[in-house]
C-alpha cells in the first residue's frame, strides 16, 4: 500500500508516503488512503504523536494532476446527475480530509520533510504541528503558476502561521523556497542532515509522548478552536477544557509522580 501506518510501543505512529515514481503525489485513491491513515491514528487511544514523512527525494507533491483531475471530473459530472455520492468508497471531501484543512485532530503531528513539500504537500504542512526538514528540502505554493487556486487551507493557515509578509511571498510568488529560507521565514522548527531526519523526528515526538497524552491534545484543542473566535469565546474555550482535563486520572498521576519523585506513569485516561 503506498500509503503505509506503523504504531511502536512508544505510542508514536509514523505515516509514509511511498510513490516516489510521482515524487509523491496523490491521486484521488491514495489521497482517501492518506485520509484513512489520518483518522485512523485520531481513533486510536494508544497512538499519541504521528510523524508523517515521504520516500524518495520528495515530502509530498499535492497532487497527482495527470490522474487526479480526470478522476475528480468524473466523480463530480456522477454527482450532479444524482448517479452516486461517491466513488468505490472515496468521495471529494477525502482530498482535503488528506491534508487536514479544517480537521478536529487534537493529536499532535511531525512533519520530516525530506524534499520536495509543493501545492497539497504545502496545504497538509500547514495541518502539522513541528516541522523539520533536510536541506534539501523545498516548499511552495505552486498551484498560481498552473493557473489553479490552492484550495487545502493554505491561504486561510498560512497568513494566521507566518508574519503577513512572509506568506504573502509564499503565496503571491508562488515561487520555490529553499529549506534555509523556509526557516528564516518561521515555516520550519529546524533543518537537519538527511541522516538524521527521522531519528530527530522521533526524538520531537518522544518529547511529546513524555507529557500526559490528554493534557497534550487538550492544549493543541485549545490553540486551535481558540484561534477560530474572539478572545473572550477562546477563554471560555480554554475553561472548559481545563476543567476536564483536571478530572483525569492522569492530573492525579502528575503531582503523585512528582511528589514521589518518580517518572509519571501516564494513562491516557
Amino acid at each position: 500500500m503506498p500509503i503505509h501506518y506503523e504504531i511502536d510501543d512508544e505510542h508514536i505512529v509514523t505515516i509514509t508516503i511511498d510513490r516516489p515514481e510521482t515524487r509523491n503525489a496523490l491521486d484521488l485513491i491514495h489521497f482517501s488512503e492518506l485520509s484513512k491513515a489520518w483518522r485512523r491514528f485520531g481513533e486510536d487511544p494508544d497512538a499519541w504523536v504521528a510523524i508523517i514523512t515521504g520516500v524518495g527525494d520528495a515530502f509530498c507533491a499535492g497532487a497527482d494532476l495527470k490522474s487526479f483531475i480526470p478522476q475528480v471530473t468524473k466523480l463530480q459530472k456522477q454527482i450532479a446527475a444524482g448517479e452516486v455520492t461517491e466513488l468505490e468508497g472515496m468521495s471529494l471531501r477525502d482530498s482535503t480530509d488528506a491534508v487536514l484543512r479544517n480537521a478536529k485532530l487534537y493529536k499532535p503531528i511531525v512533519a520530516a520533510v525530506n524534499g520536495h513539500c509543493v501545492a497539497g504537500g504545502m496545504e497538509m504542512l500547514g495541518g502539522i504541528d513541528i516541522r523539520i526538514a533536510t536541506p534539501n528540502a523545498s516548499f511552495g505554493v505552486m498551484e498560481p503558476r498552473q493557473g489553479l487556486f490552492a484550495g487545502g487551507g493554505t491561504t486561510v493557515r498560512l497568513p494566521r502561521q507566518l508574519a503577513f509578509p512572509a506568506a504573502m511571498e509564499f503565496l503571491l510568488t508562488a515561487e520555490r523556497f529553499g529549506a534555509s529560507r523556509a526557516l528564516e521565514l518561521g515555516l520550519l522548527n529546524e533543518i537537519v542532515p538527511e541522516d538524521e531526519l527521522m531519528e530527530r523526528a522521533r526524538n520531537w515526538a518522544r518529547r511529546i509522548t513524555a507529557n500526559a497524552p490528554l493534557a497534550v491534545q487538550a492544549t493543541k484543542e485549545s490553540v486551535l478552536r481558540g484561534l477560530s473566535v474572539t478572545m473572550r469565546e477562546a477563554y471560555k474555550i480554554e475553561s472548559e477544557i481545563a476543567s476536564h482535563v483536571f478530572q483525569t486520572e492522569d492530573a492525579k498521576e502528575g503531582p503523585k509522580a512528582f511528589a514521589e519523585k518518580r517518572k509519571p506513569n501516564w494513562q491516557g485516561r
